[in-house]
């Protein structure tokens, strides 16, 4: 049960820190019109996506599992 805590700490984690540095993209983006960091920004946000949906089928497992 602790590997499950880990594991879902770490990609808490890993989701913090990968927003966090996109912020800059983010902001290169929207407020100069860099398009090369719009494509960092969506390339991020996709990985967003993938760990987000990741933590949400652990929580359901580790939920379902008690």
């Amino acid at each position: 049960e602790e590997l499950f805590m880990t594991t879902e700490t770490n990609r808490l984690e890993q989701l913090i820190t990968l927003l966090e540095e996109t912020r800059d993209d983010h902001d290169k983006f929207f407020g100069s019109g860099n398009n090369a960091a719009g494509t960092r920004v969506r390339k991020a946000m996709q990985e967003v996506k993938t760990l987000a949906q990741e933590l949400r089928v652990e929580v359901q497992e580790n939920k379902n599992a008690d």
